[in-house]
């Protein structure tokens, strides 16, 4: 079995356009059997981060019931993982009843600072923390790229909310991923995954606190329906590493629990 724990969808042009029937090919054909998915379009900076124009922003309850309505598709094959728009919106009474009516098909929050310029230390983010404590849903966050999203940020969260789960997206994306991997050893709520993250960073993660501190996750379909095969220019995916050669390198239960074991735990999926 394999759950990936970081897929997507929506579209932010010109670079992405990705659809929940391209999660679902992709699923079937590399292996994937059950996907967690956030919505691109809640992002509120580009990659330049320059503000994605007014007339491409959908307010975060649209995109909250988008995101729902790709998961009823395959409820068995996917579930939601919300993308809040953290620099403009937090959680109003809508948003909290849809969740709360929809909590079965939702199986924690995305946070994107990046995307949103801001920390996820930032004491703004306090009403975000009290629904997913109520709910009992853990966070996940980017890591890496600019001040904001970088993991000591995450750790503070974390620290200072022991009663969540929260996972380190990218281990500091960009990076040789040694600030995130010193971090992911210092709370017990803390945790890592594979997006984009050498297989050798991996390795090193479960050497030294166990393999039940890493989630299987990768972007999906980022880079197109075929992400996991090969990146845009040809080239053969990281993912592929993790396939075949990781198998081969980690005994079957550290397999597991990297792949899938540790994602049904944390994510509550059945």
């Amino acid at each position: 079995m394999i759950i990936d724990t970081h897929a997507h969808i929506g579209a932010l042009p010109p670079f992405f356009d990705m659809t929940t029937e391209q999660v679902l090919y992709s699923m079937e054909k590399y292996g994937i059997d059950f996907s967690l998915i956030s919505d691109i379009e809640a992002a509120e900076y580009d990659h330049q981060r320059n503000p994605v124009p007014a007339f491409l922003q959908k307010p975060q309850n649209v995109i909250l019931r988008d995101t729902l309505d790709a998961v009823k598709k395959a409820p068995d094959k996917l579930g939601a993982l919300p993308w809040l728009k953290i620099g403009s919106e937090l959680p109003d009474a809508d948003f909290i009843r849809t969740v709360k009516e929809n909590r079965s098909l939702i199986y924690g929050f995305k946070l994107h600072p990046f995307h949103s310029l801001v920390a996820p230390d930032d004491e703004r983010l306090e009403p975000v923390y009290s629904l997913a404590a109520e709910l009992n849903l853990p966070v996940v966050s980017h890591t890496g790229g600019c001040e904001q999203a970088m993991s000591p940020h995450l750790y503070q969260a974390a620290k200072r909310h022991p009663e969540i789960d929260f996972v380190m997206v990218h281990m500091d994306l960009g990076t040789d991923n040694a600030q995130a991997l010193e971090l992911l050893g210092k709370l017990p709520n803390l945790y890592g995954d594979t997006t984009w993250v050498p297989v050798s960073a991996t390795l090193e993660a479960i050497r030294r606190y166990g393999s039940e501190k890493m989630l299987f996750g990768t972007d999906n379909p980022i880079d197109g329906p075929d992400t996991l095969l090969h990146n845009k220019t040809g080239d053969r995916s990281l993912y592929q590493e993790y396939f075949i050669e990781l198998r081969g390198l980690l005994d079957a239960d550290d397999y597991e629990n990297l792949m899938y074991k540790n994602a049904q735990r944390i994510f509550q999926i059945k």
